[in-house]
């Protein structure tokens, strides 16, 4: 039996679906609602408002975890190396009551 093929060699290949990369359409639309509605809330004044909120810090800090870059690299002259440790922390001002 050893002549035998696996049964996985014998699936037929997917077909249809996105090319590799094409953006998705509905995700471009989500994205442009979402910063519509940002627009709307107040933009980076109301980011910052909830950045200083202990209630809502975590879930700022979460958003921010988002859109960091995930690759470090540095330039050509001066490429990063190493990276040891990123820390966010959320802060609070008493200075405003």
């Amino acid at each position: 039996m050893a002549d035998t093929v696996p049964k996985s060699a014998k699936r037929p290949q997917p077909k249809g679906g996105s090319r590799k990369g094409v953006p998705n359409k509905v995700t471009g639309d989500i994205k442009a609602m979402i910063l519509k509605a940002l627009e709307g809330a107040g933009g980076a004044d109301y980011l910052e408002r909830r950045a200083n909120d202990p209630r809502t810090a975590a879930a700022f800090l979460g958003l921010v975890g988002k859109v960091l870059p995930m690759q470090v690299t540095g330039d050509a002259n001066n490429p990063v190396h190493q990276i040891v440790r990123v820390e966010l922390v959320a802060m609070r001002d008493d200075t405003e009551d």
